[in-house]
């Protein structure tokens, strides 16, 4: 299956809804601003794979979840 960059970006939204979990705790523990993640999440910025990699950790979950 194909995958956009924006299929990834609302993923990422997605489980972090389904979480429970607020832009800035995400951000925090993600080590990003909570800026940087909603710009990440509103598609203003593509983020590197190390920042998703810091956002998959953030969100307990692997870079693969971001792909299902």
């Amino acid at each position: 299956m194909n995958h956009t960059v924006e299929d990834i970006l609302d993923k990422i939204r997605t489980i972090r809804l389904e979480k429970g979990i607020s832009i800035v705790k995400l951000a925090n523990s993600a080590g990003i601003s909570h800026s940087h993640l909603y710009y990440i999440e509103t598609k203003k910025i593509i983020p590197s794979i190390e920042t998703l990699s810091k956002i998959a950790e953030g969100l307990g979950v692997t870079m693969k979840d971001f792909f299902d």
